[in-house]
């Protein structure tokens, strides 16, 4: 899969008046490098029409789409691939529905987990929450930064740092050896998208993390 740094995932409860479009093109200008849906509330079709806006965006700017959880979503879009929990659909199965081709992330909470999506072939895992996040229900404790550590220290695919992270507790994360790094409410939120990503590509450029 192609490399990325910043990563910004969809939460439209965070820009009420705002299309997703609109708040998602800003990142992108901005400097968000790979994009994914995620939206556990809303009905298939509606998710499915999100998913082909969304495309459409990454295909005009040449930037991976993934999608959350709905494999029949991303299959209908062509989208670059899907992101998965630890309570979803087992990774082997996945591959199987997406295909070698396809992008497969995992989020972690743990390195036993780390260690197991790499064995079984995750092209990158997530790791997290480092901080305390409201952006999603039923969220595990933090991990901390110890956890990337371990990560950076032992597992050899991608990771990319996500939970809580804000632009005035980036630099621990980076410290800690994260190079891609994750957000949601922190981006989408933002009275300024574009000018917020704009700050978070500019700390990554300044630690020598291209894009």
């Amino acid at each position: 899969m192609r490399d990325f740094r910043l990563y910004a995932i969809t939460g439209e409860e965070f820009h009420p008046g705002r299309s997703l479009q609109a708040v998602m093109e800003e990142a992108i200008l901005g400097g968000v490098d790979i994009i994914q849906l995620r939206d556990k509330k809303s009905h298939k079709r509606e998710v499915l029409e999100k998913a082909r806006v969304l495309q459409a965006l990454a295909k005009k700017y040449d930037i991976p789409l993934i999608i959350n959880d709905h494999i029949d979503v991303a299959l209908a879009v062509d989208a670059d691939g899907i992101h998965l929990g630890q309570d979803d659909l087992p990774l082997s199965e996945a591959r199987k529905i997406m295909g070698r081709d396809k992008i497969i992330g995992i989020s972690t909470h743990k390195i036993e987990e780390a260690r197991e999506a790499e064995k079984g072939g995750a092209d990158y895992i997530g790791v997290g929450p480092i901080f305390e996040t409201k952006s999603k229900e039923d969220v595990v404790d933090p991990v901390t930064t110890a956890y990337i550590q371990q990560v950076a220290h032992e597992i050899s695919i991608p990771f990319v740092a996500i939970g809580g992270i804000k632009l005035h507790n980036v630099e621990q994360v980076l410290d800690a050896g994260a190079t891609r790094i994750c957000m949601i409410s922190e981006i989408v939120g933002a009275e300024d998208v574009k000018g917020t990503c704009e700050v978070f590509s500019t700390i990554l450029e300044q630690r020598g993390i291209g894009s």
